[in-house]
């Protein structure tokens, strides 16, 4: 069991690689062993390309006949962009697949496995399968509700503060944390923020890593009247990555300007006269999104909350004070008038990254489909 552990361990190592290459694909690594020994490893690479099985045997220094892969998702039976993987194991002559969790896609959560079994091959399931679940959390919401799976992000002070009563809010977390937060716009598929933000900060919402290829997200920004500036940041600077989520309240001659620097505008339903957020996520899903990375202000952070559309939270809390009664909070708008009305909050996660404390955890409002 050690070795199993070891092999597995080191599969989930492999399929991490992949993170942010692959969406909406999940990310899957594999490791073959023959003779207690790795004859061959690999992950999914990107999407469109082979799948994390394919690439194990590809690299195989010997034959895997009699083998045994270990792999941290169902290998797949449907022909979709790449031939089916449990086909090649059986073609191969691996003897025994160690799988650590199910696929949850409809098209697959159980055929491959079926399919192994009905060819003599021997499948066990379950080693490690918990952090398996973890790693591809955006994947297994996305297909099972096409909803996108959504994190909130947000750098505060001890005493709650995102800025300053003057709104000064460069640098709240140290250099570790904003790295950490590039690194989670290169991971998820689009970066989602509010008017507010754009109109105060002008950020571009790209991925920046240090010596590192990043891919940069879509830049959603919520804007219900289009009172974005047609010189802003994101319209300039790769604005077919952008997506303008506003509603009819907005004036059409300046969404057909929008529309001319190369943004998408998505009109949604009004909701108390802001964008309806339960359709915009419909819609992203629509649209093949399968995670959001909420950053941005209080007032949207709180709409996303109230509307169930988070699913996860990371807080950075830097070791400082600001004070002041003026100064935003991760959470505004309304608010929560009761406090048996309060939102439970499950802490998974609270460790520390040099000065500054990371909680994460997930919110059980969040909809389940």
């Amino acid at each position: 069991m050690k070795d199993e552990i070891k092999y597995m361990k080191l599969a989930l190592k492999l399929a991490r690689k992949g993170a942010g290459w692959v969406n909406p694909n999940p990310m899957v690594g594999a490791v073959i062993v023959k003779d207690n020994a790795i004859i061959g490893q690999g992950y999914h690479e990107h999407f469109g390309g082979p799948h994390a099985e394919v690439n194990a045997i590809r690299a195989c220094s010997k034959s895997p006949l009699g083998a045994t892969m270990y792999v941290n998702l169902e290998p797949c039976i449907h022909e979709g962009k790449t031939p089916p993987c449990a086909e090649l194991i059986v073609e191969k002559g691996i003897r025994k697949v160690v799988i650590a969790m199910k696929d949850p896609n409809p098209k697959v959560n159980g055929k491959g496995i079926e399919y192994l079994e009905s060819n003599n091959i021997i499948v066990e399931t379950g080693l490690m399968e918990e952090e398996a679940l973890l790693l591809n959390e955006t994947f297994v919401k996305f297909i099972t509700t096409r909803k996108p799976f959504c994190l909130y992000k947000s750098a505060m002070t001890l005493d709650g503060k995102i800025a300053s009563a003057t709104g000064d809010s460069r640098w709240i977390s140290g250099e570790a944390s904003r790295k950490l937060a590039h690194r989670l716009r290169h991971e998820y598929s689009a970066i989602m923020v509010g008017i507010g933000t754009v109109l105060k900060d002008n950020p571009k919402l790209d991925a920046r890593r240090t010596r590192k290829i990043s891919k940069n997200p879509l830049k959603i920004v919520v804007d219900s009247v289009a009172r974005i500036s047609l010189d802003a940041s994101v319209l300039v600077h790769n604005p077919q990555l952008t997506v303008l989520a506003v509603t009819k309240l907005a004036d059409p001659a300046k969404l057909a300007e929008i529309s001319r620097t190369g943004a998408q505008v998505v009109v949604c339903p009004e909701k108390e006269e802001q964008v309806d957020l339960e359709y915009l996520m419909l819609a992203l899903g629509m649209m093949d999104i399968d995670s959001v990375f909420l950053e941005g202000g209080g007032t949207l952070a709180f709409s996303a909350v109230r509307d169930k559309i988070v699913d996860k939270v990371m807080l950075f809390i830097a070791p400082k004070f600001i004070g002041g009664k003026k100064a935003p909070t991760i959470l505004e708008g309304e608010g929560i008038r009761r406090i048996s009305d309060a939102i439970p909050f499950h802490v998974s996660s609270l460790k520390l990254l040099k000065e500054d404390i990371i909680i994460e955890g997930y919110l059980s409002c969040s909809q389940e489909s």
